[in-house]
């Protein structure tokens, strides 16, 4: 039984005259109803998380200053995201698929954090297209390669101890998050 591997799917738009509108998803506990996606057949995985990451910028400038203010959002795809419930035989079976899913579905929304912290401490000049695609693939890269280890260290959720240890981890991380959101509003 595996549950899936790579589901981070990243899109990048530049926006320079207009302003996109994407619709953004806070951060949430996944439920069953979250996967309305029809099973791959023949995949081996039991279970897909397809998750987006996108974000736009409008770059000002003023006297050779360049500010870009950045957009970043991130959804899970409901539609493109499955649980083949054919091979979830228990409520219990499903509560360690919907956890194993969730370390998913947390790589993209600390993908968007880690965007939207990187971005907003940067200091751009004019070769500013250059510098945010620098950025981004690096970002892209780095949630790509841990979405991979966590398939493959867990064995797509099989190896228990594994999991607990990445679910330790990703407590830490949404609690390093949360914290600079509240330091941040003030709080």
């Amino acid at each position: 039984m595996r549950a899936g591997y790579v589901r981070l799917i990243c899109v990048m738009a530049f926006i320079f005259t207009s302003v996109y509108t994407v619709k953004a998803q806070s951060y949430h506990q996944l439920n069953a109803a979250d996967f309305e996606g029809t099973p791959e057949r023949g995949s081996g995985n039991i279970a897909y998380t397809n998750c987006m990451v996108d974000f736009s910028y409008k770059p000002m400038v003023y006297k050779g200053n360049y500010n870009l203010t950045f957009f970043i959002s991130m959804k899970m795809n409901k539609d493109r995201s499955w649980i083949d419930r054919m091979r979830v035989n228990s409520p219990e079976m499903l509560a360690e698929v919907l956890k194993h899913e969730q370390g998913h579905y947390i790589f993209a929304y600390l993908m968007q954090q880690e965007m939207q912290s990187v971005f907003n401490n940067m200091h751009f000049g004019s070769n500013y297209e250059q510098q945010v695609n620098t950025v981004f693939n690096a970002i892209k890269k780095k949630y790509s390669q841990l979405n991979t280890d966590y398939d493959e260290d867990t064995s797509h959720m099989q190896n228990r101890a594994q999991q607990n240890s990445w679910n330790l981890y990703f407590k830490s991380q949404l609690s390093q998050y949360n914290n600079i959101k509240m330091a941040s509003n003030g709080r």
